[in-house]
């Protein structure tokens, strides 16, 4: 008994679709990775704290996770400077290096998401 199946594949609709799951994963994997780094970012009147933003550019995929202040790379870079008990420098690269794997999975639970 022969079967017969027809399969449309529009590319281009899936293409989009993912482009779009994919923007939106790394914007919650920004905002998780910012989230990350305000628990050891260095605090004095927190200022640096507050200073932290995720964004997203949609066209070319790139996430950002940033911080705006004056000495926000001095802080982040200078290993030699002391900071509060759990606050360190290195704190945005620390918690992007230890969330790699959450990133990920973020990324490819929203793609799934938008394929479904």
């Amino acid at each position: 008994m022969a079967q017969n199946f027809r399969l449309r594949f529009n590319g281009a609709v899936a293409a989009a679709r993912i482009r779009q799951g994919a923007a939106r994963g790394l914007l919650l994997s920004a905002e998780h990775v910012l989230q990350k780094s305000q628990e050891v970012v260095p605090l004095d009147e927190s200022p640096l704290m507050q200073s932290g933003t995720a964004s997203v550019d949609e066209p070319s995929l790139t996430a950002v996770v940033s911080y705006d202040t004056p000495y926000a790379v001095k802080q982040h870079e200078d290993l030699t400077l002391r900071h509060a008990p759990g606050r360190t420098a290195k704190y945005l690269e620390g918690p992007l290096n230890a969330s790699r794997a959450e990133v990920a999975a973020i990324i490819a639970a929203q793609i799934r998401r938008v394929m479904r």
